[in-house]
């Protein structure tokens, strides 16, 4: 029998009758004859009572020098709210359900605490409850290390625990449902004239993923491109047919291509700093400060080397880190916070003229500054200033005619 996993995010489980509604959509795949895997978020959003960062709050407010474990240990509590909810509300409905956690459900993790990463999943524990006819609910975000100890799988965990379960069991399909109608051309919020996407490749929705959009996380992403499987998201509160995920081959076959010109979509990500390090190439501080860095764990994007300095981005909570750094080698420096990154992504970006010009004079004429971009294959970048974000991305979409259907 052919196996569907269906996985819904916080804002999807928080009523009882958003519980109800993803409750009779998992019925009504297992009645037209599929075994059915429902993945959950915990409940909510910041400020909820089981919401994830609500947890992460009440623990750090007791004790700031605590054990990554025993954070784990509380983080997988929301999960398992919404998954036994979840549950009973299938079994209210007339259906055979049960509840699992990442433990029960066989997916064993190495032992990064809040960040671990699956190393394979015992996919037999799932198959016998499917096989017994139920419809399994399971805690997303969570895992258990060899030796017991549970674990959760960093921001995003819940999409990858969709992600790798459906490629161990070979699902038919995987969709992610949302508050949304899929993956758009940049954040509705900020942009009034965005629209949703047919299909997008894996290379562009993880790097819109890593560059801010929130609708996907980019490590369920790689889980699936690498194993050749589509990933559907969707609204869980319509019909909506949703945004296709996989391999420019497949999207070609679709027949959508026109869906997707120069740029697909447009993504932002704020609370950046801008760094610049007075130093040449040859010095010898070199090695040293980029070791520093890593030993740090502080990730350095939008890199330009020049003769005499070097400039690059880092998160804002890193900033203390990288200025100890500096001070410690006394490195001449400057920085300049509050910035924000915009990432334009196109898998048709690369080697075309103009690109580049239409960018600047648009941001130009909207009154925006650049302070430095960077490019890729399939992406071009603008580092500005995060209050113009807003009129910046406005711009981008209107120039580049992202807000029209396609033909």
């Amino acid at each position: 029998m052919s196996i569907r996993i269906l996985k819904y995010g916080g804002t999807s489980v928080t009523t009882p009758e958003s519980r109800e509604r993803i409750a009779r959509t998992a019925i009504r795949h297992k009645e037209d004859g599929h075994d059915v895997v429902v993945v959950v978020s915990a409940m909510g959003r910041s400020g909820d009572p089981y919401a994830t960062d609500t947890l992460i709050s009440l623990f750090k407010a007791q004790n700031e020098n605590y054990k990554p474990r025993n954070l784990d240990f509380l983080m997988t509590c929301g999960e398992m709210i919404s998954a036994a909810l979840i549950a009973n509300t299938i079994e209210k409905l007339g259906a055979s359900a049960i509840s699992m956690t990442g433990q029960q459900a066989g997916l064993i993790t190495d032992d990064h605490f809040g960040d671990a990463r699956v190393i394979r999943v015992e996919k037999e524990k799932m198959l016998r409850p499917l096989e017994d006819g139920k419809i399994i609910v399971l805690t997303g975000f969570q895992g258990v290390t060899e030796t017991g100890w549970l674990t959760t799988l960093g921001r995003g965990g819940s999409d990858t625990t969709a992600a790798v379960v459906g490629v161990a069991l070979d699902a038919e399909s995987i969709e992610i449902f949302t508050d949304v109608d899929g993956i758009m051309t940049a954040d509705p919020r900020i942009v009034g004239e965005a629209r949703v996407l047919n299909a997008i490749s894996y290379e562009e929705c993880y790097q819109l993923a890593l560059d801010g959009a929130k609708v996907v996380d980019h490590k369920a992403i790689d889980v699936v491109k690498r194993a050749g499987k589509t990933l559907i998201v969707r609204n869980t509160f319509n019909d909506a047919p949703g945004t296709v995920i996989g391999p420019e081959s497949y999207i070609a076959k679709l027949g959508i291509e026109d869906d997707r010109d120069l740029i697909t979509a447009i993504t932002s990500k704020t609370g950046l700093v801008q760094v610049t390090v007075s130093m040449s190439l040859t010095s010898p501080e070199n090695a040293i400060f980029l070791e520093s860095l890593e030993q740090n764990k502080v990730s350095i994007d939008m890199i330009n080397f020049f003769e005499d300095r070097k400039v690059f981005t880092i998160q804002t909570a890193k900033l203390p880190a990288v200025l100890e750094i500096l001070e410690r080698l006394n490195l001449e420096h400057r920085f300049a916070q509050g910035c924000a990154k915009l990432t334009l992504v196109g898998h048709k970006i690369h080697g075309i003229p103009g690109v580049m010009r239409r960018i600047v004079m648009s941001l130009s004429k909207a009154g925006v500054e650049i302070l430095q971009t960077s490019d890729s294959y399939t992406t071009i970048a603008c580092l500005v200033h995060v209050e113009e974000v807003g009129k910046a991305l406005n711009a981008l979409h209107a120039e580049f005619g992202l807000s029209r259907d396609p033909e």
